[in-house]
């Protein structure tokens, strides 16, 4: 269903060219949920801007659903992007409009009827179980709810494809699984081809099929989640091991910077991955 091949992206500042994206393949199945995690500065919300080409590529290909996004003009691309839906972490909803006009946004950049986006901006919100916040503002809603609405808005175009960059770390735990819940259902009843983005493994353990994981700009190692119900599995790379690891391990023996004890505002020393 998505495609990503040999996919670098590379920004030019003036000092020298900034690597966020390096030589990454990677290929997620039709009505699959991908999970890509990584530190901060891994470039995994830069890859998943480069699968509907918000962020170009500088090199590679971005194939979706048969199609080759990567060689299509500025017109085509508008059209292919009807078909991905993407759901942001802050949520990105106009204070000024209510809950069923934030979703029609996404139908009117389409050029879809106002009656038919109307009909579709009430479908998808009763798909998230907000049909009775239609008239609600964002200053109304939880941050839950707010988020729903980003899923409603995101549903609202019938996508094939449901980019997902960060979409619970705004929201608290409870709220979280809340979120997933309705973005697994939305999978399993629509078969929408679901790529998520997150820093967090047990977002990924709760609802992903397969985890790519990157460092560095590249995908480092990549394994089935099933394959964390198996006691003998080891993920190959260190960052892999701490990033399924569902404990924080301080050493309360160790020293700053050589002193018995430490003060406000000396460094740290960064913590190595074991």
């Amino acid at each position: 269903m998505i495609s990503i091949q040999g996919v670098s992206t590379v920004f030019p500042p003036a000092e020298a060219p900034f690597t966020a994206v390096d030589n990454v393949s990677l290929e997620i199945p039709r009505g699959s949920i991908q999970g890509i995690i990584g530190f901060s500065g891994a470039g995994k919300s830069t890859l998943l801007r480069n699968i509907n080409l918000l962020e170009r590529p500088t090199n590679g290909r971005v194939v979706v659903d048969g199609t080759d996004l990567t060689s299509l003009n500025d017109e085509e691309l508008r059209r292919a992007r009807h078909q991905i839906g993407m759901i942001f972490q802050h949520f990105n909803l106009l204070n000024n409009r209510n809950a069923v006009e934030n979703v029609e946004l996404s139908l009117k950049f389409a050029g879809v009827a106002k009656k038919e986006r109307r009909r579709r901006a009430h479908e998808a919100l009763a798909i998230v179980d907000l049909a009775d916040k239609a008239k609600a503002y964002p200053g109304q809603l939880s941050g839950g709810q707010k988020q729903r609405v980003a899923i409603a808005r995101a549903l609202a175009t019938e996508p094939k494809v449901l980019l997902c960059d960060e979409p619970t770390s705004a929201v608290d735990p409870r709220t979280t699984a809340s979120v997933l819940q309705y973005l697994s259902d939305i999978n399993a009843q629509l078969g929408i081809t679901t790529v998520i983005v997150t820093h967090e493994m047990n977002v990924v353990k709760a609802i992903a099929d397969n985890v790519a994981v990157m460092e560095e700009s590249r995908v480092v190692e990549q394994f089935d989640i099933s394959a964390l119900r198996n006691p003998s599995f080891t993920p190959a790379t260190a960052i892999g091991r701490y990033l399924i690891s569902d404990d924080i391990t301080l050493d309360r023996k160790r020293q700053v910077r050589g002193t018995e004890s430490a003060s406000f505002g000396a460094p740290l020393k960064e913590a190595s991955l074991v």
